[in-house]
C-alpha cells in the first residue's frame, strides 16, 4: 500500500483524474474498477470517482508496484546542469521566459532537455521553488505555446491555482498578445482586420486561408498595424483575435504579404536574398494582463505589459525602430 499526502498544488481535483496523474501506468479502466473494488481509499475509506481532494487529505492505494512512475531521476529536469533561460518576469505564481527562435517548447516525442519546459523545471527544481518529490500530480507548465522558429514571451505557472487561472483567461481572451514581424511588401491598407477560414493539414503540419466557410475549417481573425517600411520591407504589429496554428503566417501570406524567412509560407528565393533562411521573423514581443474579471491570486498582475525590445530582424532591417 502507498499513501499519498494531498497538497495544496493537488487540492481542489477529483479523485479519479489525480490518481490518474500520480500513477500515470495505471490503465483508466482498471482506475475505476479500483475505485469501485476500495482498493482505492480516500482517507481510510472508500470514495467515489469524482470526490473532490482537499489539502491535508491522504489517498490510499492498494496497487501492485508495476504502475507506479518511473523513478523521477529519469526525468528531463534533473539533467540540465545550468538552465538556459532568458526571464523577463518572476514571481511567487508565474514566469515570463522569452523563448528564442529554434527552442522547442516541449520535445515532440520523449522528453528532451534542451525543450523550453525542461529548463523551466529544471530553473525552478535548483532554485527550491519547486520540489517535485513533495508533489503527485504537479510540475510548473506552460501556458501558451510558441512555434519552434518564432520567438518571445511565454507564461509559465509554478503553482496548480496560477496554471487553472491563466487557462481560464487564455481561453477568455482575457491576456493580449501582440507579435513583431517582417514582411516583403507594404500592407494595405496600412492598418486592418484579415478574417477568414483556416483549415489544418495535420500530416502535412500546414494550414490553408479560406474566404468562405467550409466543414473543418475555423475562423481566423488578426489586426495588423504598420509600423515601418524600407527596402521592400515592413514591419508590422499583429494582434490575434484567435489561436489558430501559423495563423499569422498563413494570414499574412494568403494577403499578399509573406513573412521574410517563412518557407513553408513565403519565398525560398526572397528569403535567400535577403539572408533568412533559419525561420520565419516573427516574434511574441508584446504581452498585457488585461483581466477584465477576477483573477484569484493573480488580480496583482491586472493591466501589467511586458516587452521585449531586442529582437534580431528588427534591429537588422528597422534599426531606428524603438519599441
Amino acid at each position: 500500500m502507498k499513501e499519498l499526502q494531498i497538497r495544496e498544488n493537488d487540492a481542489g481535483q477529483r479523485l479519479d483524474r489525480f490518481v490518474g496523474k500520480a500513477v500515470p501506468l495505471l490503465p483508466d479502466s482498471l482506475l475505476q474498477k479500483y475505485i469501485r473494488l476500495k482498493r482505492i481509499k480516500l482517507n481510510g475509506k472508500g470514495a467515489k470517482r469524482d470526490a473532490r481532494l482537499c489539502a491535508g487529505d491522504a489517498v490510499q492505494l492498494y496497487i501492485n508496484d508495476e504502475f507506479f512512475e518511473p523513478p523521477r531521476e529519469e526525468n528531463a529536469y534533473l539533467k540540465v546542469g545550468a538552465p538556459k533561460l532568458d526571464i523577463v518576469y518572476e514571481d511567487e505564481n508565474i514566469l515570463l521566459a522569452d523563448k528564442k527562435p529554434g527552442v522547442l517548447c516541449h520535445s515532440a516525442g520523449k522528453w528532451d532537455y534542451n525543450t523550453l519546459i525542461a529548463n523551466i523545471q529544471a530553473y525552478a527544481y535548483q532554485s527550491g521553488a519547486w520540489k517535485p518529490r513533495e508533489e503527485h500530480s504537479f510540475a510548473p507548465a506552460l501556458c501558451n505555446r510558441i512555434d519552434r522558429n518564432t520567438g518571445g514571451i511565454v507564461i509559465a505557472a509554478k503553482n496548480a491555482e496560477a496554471l487553472r487561472i491563466l487557462n481560464e483567461k487564455i481561453r477568455g481572451r482575457e491576456i493580449d498578445k501582440r507579435y513583431l514581424c517582417v514582411v516583403r511588401g507594404r500592407p494595405k491598407p496600412p492598418e486592418g482586420r484579415l478574417e477568414g477560414y483556416i483549415f489544418k493539414d495535420a500530416k502535412k503540419n500546414q494550414v490553408y486561408v479560406k474566404d468562405r466557410p467550409e466543414p473543418g475549417a475555423k475562423t481566423a481573425v488578426t489586426e495588423y498595424r504598420l509600423l515601418r517600411f524600407a527596402g521592400g520591407l515592413s514591419l508590422v504589429e499583429c494582434t490575434l483575435h484567435t489561436g489558430r496554428t501559423h495563423q499569422i503566417r498563413a494570414q499574412m501570406a494568403h494577403a499578399g504579404w509573406p513573412l521574410l524567412g517563412d518557407g513553408k509560407y513565403g519565398s525560398e528565393r526572397e528569403n535567400r536574398r535577403f539572408e533568412e533562411t533559419a525561420g520565419q521573423a516573427l516574434y511574441s514581443y508584446r504581452l498585457c494582463f488585461d483581466f477584465p474579471t477576477d483573477a484569484g491570486i493573480l488580480n496583482y498582475l491586472r493591466g501589467r505589459t511586458f516587452t521585449v525590445s531586442h529582437i534580431d530582424f528588427v534591429e537588422k532591417y528597422f534599426p531606428d525602430c524603438k519599441l
